[in-house]
């Protein structure tokens, strides 16, 4: 039984032979006793010629470039001929004259064929004048799915491109996330893509509430329950689906926008379409799920792009299900022009006036002006009370932070983080070891003298005082600060190479950071643990933490620490996708991390922005763009003193310059990459400096200098566990060809 809105309009029609059966009423109405029910003759051998004309006309607009003045003209003529045959005069002018907006299809299963959405009343469409959703009534016998109720904050998934071979699906995937990253309030979203197999999927059917695949959906027409969703092993089917819905609580919404089904006939659809989307719909709904949103037609990735966009913004306003898909279609109509019909891809199985994200409900005004005169009237004292306790809050804080610490030695630390700002390393040393000869105790002065001592290239001198913030960190039982200490001697190895060395001290980050529910050290070290793993090229594992880190600061950023992570994990994520090759997404998420940096008025990150935005450029042919972000990044870095980053700066710059033909100015700056490498006894600088030489060397056929460097990178790369080795390892084996 349908349990919707009161105003909700019902259309129940079944067959009868050569005849259609069918009432219209109120979800309201639904309680009488007697119920109205009018015939319909029917030939269904002219609706079936009448629906192959209009997949005829579908197939004919997949993409801006199809659009045809007389297509939309065609579909009217057809759909108001199925207007006419298909219903009843009673319904008709109920259809007609009814105030409301939602429309519930209550079809028989060999009924799904006819596209009832494109059904012209003379004036509009079914499926543009209502929000429309399908609830089917089977004769098959199927055991009684659990539902799930969502209860909180929803939680969704995104599966994007499983076979990593749909570009289009993969960036509709990422806008989608991207979309719901403003609304983390609201949902909580996961993002997989390519190595996705059926185990993963039959597990995470079982934890979201929504689910959005984007990607291959192959169909069996001889076999119906070998119909699914392509994945990386094989296919996920309709009967893997059935199966799991006896005991197994399935997502409230499914959206399955698998347009570039790798079977369909590529001229278009099948003229069997609609059966074919509704075996996989039917599979899913008989499992429990309440909503789900097919694609019955192919369609260009830019326009199914568009619509799933459009549906989520307007699901997030709090609109409900079917107004969505409806205002979706009306998008695609304002963007692709009225002569359009890519709208028509569309369909909804389940209840057109749900609602997923409930709007926050309105406050109630009363006529005393909402109380604000009453306000107005203890503004004064509110505001005494507040400054009280706000000096009181800076009190407690001043007795955490600087505990037994005489007023001089406070200034002096503050002092000491200006003069870090400002690459005045050589003044911060001097000043922190001089607090901590008095006061060992004081945690925070570590880190930034050893920071400043590794800006300086004095590596051993800055891992000893990494481990001195550990012992005095342990002697103290603040776990803060130890694993922010772990995380630190963490990134040292990992800067330094030393990988397994690295993981080590994250782990002990994370198990810390868990215990104590240390959320910031906790997505401070996911986003370590994610650049790890990007460094070996397991780009996947990096996103999965990535993800997390960035929803936990995400829910924290009006702290400054968390809102500083989060920048940290925007710009992390824009070097992700720089390594996917997908540049447009690597620039937005640089660009919404040069944001906040600016907000926060942070140098050193700008400096790495220009630099990875400015690779990005390389790959792109923008030499010019390239080297002017370049140059703005080495100035940042020469103005802190930051001497392993000069180094590598100077790396990229030769790379680039070896990459515009100027050979003689790469030389130059591998060169100075190299000395000021060896000054600081940079291992990881002088290998990517050697490497790089060693390469131009190979491209001047300088066959003994290329061999010389060569060797020296391999050297170094040697029992570092990332692909670097390899690399080096294959241009020496080139030079013997």
């Amino acid at each position: 039984m349908f349990l919707g809105n009161s105003n909700t309009l019902v259309l129940e029609i079944f067959r009868s032979e050569n005849r259609l059966k069918m009432s219209v009423s109120e979800a309201g109405d639904s309680v009488r006793t007697v119920s109205h029910y009018s015939l319909c003759a029917v030939s269904f051998e002219d609706v079936s010629r009448v629906c192959q004309e209009i997949i005829a006309i579908l197939n004919r607009q997949r993409k801006r470039s199809d659009l045809d003045p007389d297509s939309i003209s065609s579909l009217k003529k057809h759909g108001q001929l199925l207007w006419e045959q298909l219903l009843t005069r009673s319904v008709k002018s109920k259809l007609k004259s009814t105030g409301s907006r939602d429309l519930v299809l209550s079809l028989e299963e060999e009924l799904v064929s006819i596209p009832w959405e494109l059904l012209y009343d003379g004036s509009e469409f079914l499926a543009l004048k209502f929000n429309v959703g399908r609830l089917i009534c089977s004769q098959q016998e199927q055991a009684q799915p659990r539902s799930r109720n969502i209860t909180g904050k929803p939680r969704m998934l995104i599966l994007a491109d499983p076979t990593a071979d749909l570009k289009g699906a993969y960036e509709e995937g990422i806008n989608i996330r991207n979309q719901f990253d403003k609304a983390r309030e609201k949902v909580s979203i996961d993002f997989k893509s390519t190595d996705i197999d059926t185990l993963f999927v039959k597990k995470a059917l079982r934890e979201y509430d929504i689910v959005h695949f984007a990607g291959h959906c192959e169909y069996e027409k001889s076999d119906p329950q070998k119909t699914g969703w392509l994945l990386r092993d094989g296919r996920f089917t309709t009967s893997d689906i059935l199966a799991m819905g006896a005991d197994t609580l399935m997502p409230s919404l499914v959206f399955s926008n698998a347009c570039q089904s790798a079977q369909v006939n590529k001229a278009g659809i099948d003229q069997d379409y609609q059966e074919k989307t509704y075996s996989l719909a039917s599979a899913f709904l008989f499992s429990g799920v309440r909503h789900y949103v097919g694609v019955i037609q192919r369609i260009e990735d830019p326009v199914s792009l568009v619509f799933a966009r459009e549906f989520y913004l307007q699901l997030l306003k709090g609109n409900s299900v079917g107004k969505s898909i409806r205002l979706s279609r009306l998008r695609l109509i304002k963007d692709y022009g009225v002569n359009s019909c890519l709208w028509a891809g569309y369909i909804l199985y389940g209840d057109p006036d749900f609602v997923l994200f409930p709007g926050e409900p309105k406050a109630k005004f009363s006529s005393a002006k909402t109380g604000t005169g009453l306000y107005r009237k203890h503004k004064r004292k509110l505001l005494v009370i507040f400054l009280s306790l706000l000096f009181a809050a800076l009190l407690v804080s001043a007795a955490v932070i600087a505990p037994s610490l005489n007023p001089t030695a406070y200034y002096l630390f503050k002092k000491s983080q200006g003069l870090f700002k400002a690459g005045k390393n050589a003044q911060v040393i001097s000043i922190t070891r001089k607090i901590i000869s008095k006061y060992p105790g004081f945690l925070d002065v570590y880190p930034f003298l050893a920071d400043s001592y590794f800006r300086q290239g004095k590596k051993d001198e800055a891992l000893k005082y990494y481990f001195e913030y550990v012992l005095q960190s342990q002697s103290k039982n603040d776990f803060r600060h130890l694993a922010d200490s772990y995380i630190m001697i963490g990134w040292f190895y990992h800067q330094t190479g030393l990988y397994p060395k690295a993981y080590e001290f994250y782990q002990k980050a994370v198990d810390l950071s868990r215990k104590n529910n240390d959320k910031l050290n906790e997505a401070l070290v996911l986003r370590k643990l994610a650049v790890w793993h990007m460094d070996k090229e397991e780009n996947d594992l990096a996103l999965q933490f990535l993800t997390k880190s960035s929803e936990i600061n995400r829910g924290k950023q009006f702290y400054r620490k968390y809102r500083y992570n989060l920048a940290c994990d925007y710009f992390d994520l824009g070097l992700l996708f720089a390594n996917k090759e997908d540049y447009n997404t690597a620039k937005e998420f640089y660009n919404k991390s040069l944001k906040v940096f600016n907000q926060l008025n942070l140098k050193n990150e700008v400096s790495d922005y220009y630099f990875n935005l400015g690779e990005i450029f390389v790959w792109e042919k923008e030499y010019q763009k390239a080297l002017v972000c370049y140059l703005k990044g080495l100035k940042i870095d020469e103005d802190q003193g930051n001497l392993p980053s000069i180094s590598s700066d100077y790396c990229m710059l030769g790379e680039l310059y070896m990459e515009m033909d100027n050979l003689p100015q790469a030389e130059e700056y591998f060169k100075k990459a190299i000395s000021l490498a060896k000054s600081i006894n940079g291992r990881m600088e002088l290998a990517a400096a050697s490497f790089s030489l060693g390469r131009l060397y190979k491209t001047k056929n300088q066959k003994n200098l290329a061999r010389e460097y060569l060797r020296q990178a391999q050297e170094i790369y040697y029992g570092v566990e990332t692909p670097d080795y390899k690399s080096a390892q294959a241009e020496l084996l080139s030079l013997d060809r």
